[in-house]
């Protein structure tokens, strides 16, 4: 057993929460629920929440809080561990119980929560945008305005002392990307290979080739493919939060996470630019895309060629939008029934103050995915087990376990979550969420206790 797992590891903490729950009247008696990470932490209690990300820079800065927390990241370290979840009782007189979480492989966690995360009940499961591939698109061809030999000629210009890629290169990188350079790409780094010892190390002339291509462009051999795996994702961001991706038949960019086509070549302020292999209907093969850093699906097209963007004629961002939304929220100004129709893929159910809900508009819809609903807005948990298409579903552990005991969970669940408030004691949580796990025959999440005395309040 590591530190981690050691009573005195976490006294100091212990201390340092019971402090703050006397200075509350009253409040002492109740538990204290945090996460701590590697570089943050958050400790939640009824009447706070306390967060501190990074470490103080300042030691005058740094309280008991700081060395407690600093206590606790030395043992992670040592574990190799990236974080725990504990829930913690503590008395007046001096004894403490303290529950360590770990969550274990089934079980995502959230940076700043000590409560558990999606439950992925499909080991290596993904959610549904994340599988999608690019649709093929007959007769799709590179733009009028895409000209290899030109952009390349106008490269030379700007770019004279410039060391390009020789054809070995090239081909090494084609061949380790698994897909064929497009022209316009390959002159590019015929003029330049982008490499930092090129330049002698000199920023200067780093900026003007950045200032002649219009990105910060990356080495020949750092160029990669932005598949799905590319973009950041946890089960439920992108199954409930993330914007849902399609493509209309107008559309120049398909509506994808992430496409086996899309060719990473630079970057701007964090924004990836791309060359774009699988565009829409509407697109042209060799476009320039545009993948957000603040987003984790769809793209968006700035230019339709290579030799368009290098000269500066680039327009604005455009992304196709979905026509009905295929992501609803209903709450006391809408209503189910208004929500649903054939393209729906996430609904989500929120304060609601009317009558409870029926999902009977939703039975028969073929995409419907997801699905999240508030405590106390839904007429019949039951009616989701006729929601046979669902592969994340998040509910109230009232709801949850209404489907427990009916054995009424659909089967089609790739992964769930359960929503409880920030107080909410998470024993009872972990409990529920092993029993929906034992369903599925997955990893369970492990409960270890530490007993001690910390002292009598002084």
């Amino acid at each position: 057993m590591s530190t981690l797992h050691e009573f005195t590891t976490w006294e100091p903490l212990l201390h340092v929460l019971r402090s703050a729950q006397t200075a509350a009247p009253g409040a002492l008696g109740g538990h204290v629920a945090g996460r701590i990470g590697i570089h943050a932490y958050s400790v939640s209690m009824p009447w706070m929440m306390l967060t501190m990300h990074g470490h103080a820079s300042d030691p005058a800065d740094r309280g008991p809080e700081f060395d407690a927390v600093q206590r606790v990241q030395g043992a992670l370290a040592e574990a190799g561990a990236d974080g725990a979840s504990f829930v913690a009782w503590m008395s007046p007189d001096g004894p403490a119980v303290l529950h360590l979480l770990d969550f274990g492989p089934a079980v995502e966690a959230e940076a700043s929560e000590p409560l558990p995360g999606a439950l992925v009940l499909v080991e290596g499961a993904v959610p549904e945008p994340w599988r999608r591939l690019p649709d093929p698109v007959p007769g799709v061809k590179p733009s009028p305005a895409a000209d290899p030999a030109a952009l390349e000629s106008f490269l030379r210009e700007r770019l004279p002392d410039a060391v390009g890629a020789t054809e070995a290169e090239l081909a090494e990188a084609e061949a380790r990307l698994g897909v064929a350079l497009p022209d316009e790409l390959k002159a590019l780094y015929r003029v330049t290979r982008a490499r930092w010892e090129d330049w002698n190390d000199d920023y200067e002339s780093a900026m003007r080739v950045a200032e002649a291509v219009g990105c910060q462009l990356l080495p020949l051999d750092e160029l990669y493919i932005a598949d799905a795996a590319s973009r950041w994702w946890s089960w439920r961001s992108a199954a409930v939060e993330a914007e849902a991706v399609d493509t209309r038949t107008d559309a120049a960019v398909q509506g994808l996470v992430g496409s086996p086509g899309w060719i990473v070549f630079g970057h701007w302020d964090g924004d990836r630019l791309a060359v774009d292999l699988t565009p829409g209907p509407g697109g042209h093969t060799g476009q320039v895309i545009v993948l957000s850093r603040e987003e984790s699906v769809g793209a968006g097209l700035i230019a339709d060629s290579l030799t368009k963007l290098v000269r500066g004629n680039w327009g604005p961002c455009w992304r196709a939008g979905d026509e009905p939304p295929a992501v609803a929220y209903v709450n006391s100004l809408s209503s189910v029934e208004a929500a649903a129709h054939p393209a729906l893929e996430v609904l989500r159910i929120g304060v609601w103050e009317g009558e409870p809900i029926s999902l009977e508009p939703i039975v028969d819809l073929p995409r419907l995915r997801t699905l999240t609903a508030d405590p106390g807005t839904l007429a019949d948990p039951l009616e989701i087990s006729r929601l046979t298409g669902l592969e994340f579903l998040e509910l109230c552990p009232q709801d949850w376990r209404v489907l427990l005991d009916a054995d009424a969970i659909p089967r089609s669940l790739l992964a769930a979550g359960i929503e409880v408030r920030n107080d909410a004691d998470p024993l009872p949580v972990v409990d529920l969420a092993n029993e929906i796990l034992a369903r599925w025959d997955r990893p369970l999440i492990t409960r270890t206790t530490l007993e001690g005395s910390i002292g009598p309040v002084a």
